[in-house]
């Protein structure tokens, strides 16, 4: 069967949500791949793979409550800049991470896929989450929804900016030492 406007087989054109209709550049099913590849690291506590993803100059932010506002002005569970997720990996690599031993096993569903492709070639996506995190018996879930900022780099992405809104966000939360 074949569909107005492109030929039998061919893919169809990804467009930018909320920009009309100018193409992207930037293959959506390459960000995808990205976001995944991310998701798994993360779960395999594949820390160091992890960090690799990172730009220079990279932030990471876990604001409490429903994520609006000023990181500067209000209490956030994360704003990290990327020496501090150094720190941070170096310390869940060093086996001296008491809140992490055992190891907390993951794994994350990552959905609801948006992409924004900037004039300077910068991609912005919009992602939902369910995390799922075991330790010591206890078994707890997390749900959120993911901003990335994206820059092409060679044949792959770095992030330069990622904020996590948790719908518990505002809440006790007991341990969130692992990686969101």
């Amino acid at each position: 069967m074949r569909r107005a406007g492109r030929a039998s087989g061919a893919p169809p054109r990804a467009f930018r949500p909320g920009y009309g209709s100018v193409p992207m550049t930037t293959d959506p099913r390459a960000v995808e791949r990205f976001l995944y590849r991310e998701a798994r690291l993360m779960d395999e506590n594949a820390y160091a793979e992890w960090l690799a993803l990172w730009a220079e100059d990279a932030v990471y932010w876990i604001p409490c409550g429903g994520g609006a506002g000023d990181p500067m002005r209000q209490v956030s569970t994360v704003y990290d800049d990327r020496k501090r997720l150094e720190a941070r990996i170096k310390r869940l690599l060093s086996g001296k991470a008491h809140a992490q031993a055992p190891p907390s096993r993951l794994r994350r569903v990552v959905s609801n896929i948006e992409i924004e492709e900037a004039e300077d070639g910068a991609i912005t996506t919009y992602s939902n989450f369910v995390l799922g995190e075991v330790r010591r018996g206890k078994q707890d879930i997390f749900i959120g929804r993911a901003t990335h900022q994206l820059r092409p780099v060679t044949a792959d992405f770095k992030i330069f900016f990622k904020k996590v809104v948790l719908v518990n966000g505002d809440e006790y939360i007991d341990n969130l030492t692992f990686l969101i």
